[in-house]
């Protein structure tokens, strides 16, 4: 009896050791403070600081779909809400640049099992593209994601059709960068290609990986970057970092904690995870945000992605949900990124600052802080809305804004956020952190 209970006390010492590893491990792993953090910046290395006010300058907005998923035996208003995303959402925002993150095309066989790239679709992708005429009014940076390379050979193959169907593949079938001027600032779009080489079939296509040639590229277009003089890169691409795998020990995520001027890395695929994890975001170990989009297909969302005055931030909308309303400064706590943002151009502006979007006129912008009365916001230009405010009553502590837009219609949004100005912070959700930050290449 001794013996035997001896043994049961060791099997449950030696599981509770076993789950505290294993406890330990994860926390490791989904850890957002910034590795950059335990080292001490030089002096003057540290974020510019911008003096925020109620001008037009130094701010840029963009457009991001993801896992459109355009199907000849599936949902036909797919296409048809695709056209309209392009006819009127990307006429009532104007962006200077709209993000295509994958799965253009479904490339399903009819039962929904199999797989097989389908010419039909990817002609509907860009009859679509060029009826809209989008392609005049805006750059559409498109870049491949798995169900787009499903039964691919390699980039040559006859049955690669990115490469004469979408905007992008006939200059860039992989990896590419993408430059603007706009106003006083230079930014970076930098696509990330991880599709494998042959494209598996179905089910055998989830993860993708960038061998050293193609890791070795995306250093270069990062150098490249910087050689144009760029203020800010964006990286974009269809997998999460989590299930991208590489040759390489310094691979994507190594990448883009090295270059400081990246903000962001966009991405797709994981479509929710069935709707469990509707809001897939985190802030990676490398200092940047990691975003991942819910998908077209099924959801039909896309993101409004904005710098402004040094501050990155985003709206996840519904297609046909309007008016769009964004508050840029202060900025929402829980996307502040310490290495790559100077929290001091908030706390020294001298407004709070709206962007108002809708496909009719605005007809009035409001915002308060905490429990303070509405105040009216003022029309600067095109869809920027500012307020006077004094900062230094903030200075301590978490404090919510919020913005209530209406359209000509009538039509109303309102929108809450937190923010502080001493450097607190609010964590990220579980399940996202763990989805976006594990790292397939290390799974054994």
């Amino acid at each position: 009896m001794k013996m035997k209970i001896s043994i049961l006390t060791i099997v449950f010492l030696v599981s509770i050791v076993m789950l505290s590893i294993f406890v330990a491990n994860v926390a490791n792993l989904i850890a957002t403070d910034s590795d950059e953090e335990m080292i001490q910046r030089p002096k003057g290395e540290e974020p510019r600081k911008y003096n925020i006010g109620d001008k037009m300058d130094n701010l840029m907005w963009f457009l991001q779909i993801s896992d459109i998923h355009i199907s000849i035996f599936k949902d036909p208003s797919r296409i048809t809400e695709l056209k309209e995303f392009c006819d009127v959402t990307v006429d009532a925002f104007n962006p200077p640049v709209v993000l295509a993150s994958g799965d253009l095309t479904d490339a399903k066989k009819k039962d929904a099992m199999g797989s097989k790239q389908v010419l039909d679709e990817w002609k509907h992708y860009k009859r679509v593209l060029d009826e809209s005429g989008v392609l005049k009014r805006t750059t559409w940076l498109d870049v491949r994601g798995n169900h787009d390379n499903f039964n691919v050979l390699n980039l040559k193959s006859s049955e690669n059709y990115y490469l004469n169907y979408s905007v992008q593949g006939k200059y860039h079938p992989r990896s590419y960068l993408h430059h603007i001027n706009h106003k006083s600032e230079k930014y970076s779009f930098i696509a990330i290609d991880a599709c494998l080489e042959p494209g598996p079939k179905r089910p055998f296509n989830f993860v993708g990986f960038l061998d050293e040639p193609e890791i070795d590229k995306i250093k270069k277009l990062a150098q490249h970057s910087k050689e144009l003089g760029s203020d800010y890169i964006i990286w974009f691409g269809h997998y999460p970092t989590s299930c991208i795998l590489s040759q390489c020990d310094n691979g994507l995520r190594e990448i883009m904690a090295e270059h400081r001027e990246g903000m962001v890395y966009l991405c797709g695929h994981y479509h929710t995870l069935g709707g469990i994890a509707p809001q897939m975001y985190t802030l990676q170990r490398g200092g940047y945000l990691e975003l991942e989009l819910a998908d077209w297909k099924d959801n039909r969302m896309y993101r409004i992605g904005v710098i402004d005055h040094g501050q990155f931030s985003f709206s996840d909308n519904q297609h046909n949900d309007w008016p769009v309303a964004l508050i840029t400064n202060p900025k929402h706590i829980l996307f502040s990124m310490p290495q790559r943002e100077n929290i001091k151009s908030i706390i020294e502006s001298t407004h709070m600052r709206i962007l108002a979007f809708s496909t009719v006129p605005i007809k009035a912008v409001s915002v308060r802080i905490d429990d303070e009365k509405w105040v009216q916001c003022r029309k600067v230009e095109g869809s920027l809305y500012v307020a006077t405010w004094n900062a230094s009553r903030y200075l301590k502590g978490i404090h919510s804004i919020k913005t209530r837009v209406v359209d000509e219609l009538n039509r109303k949004k309102e929108v809450a956020q937190m923010f502080a100005l001493d450097g607190s912070r609010m964590s990220f959700k579980l399940l996202p952190r763990f989805l976006l930050m594990s790292d397939a290449s290390k799974i054994k």
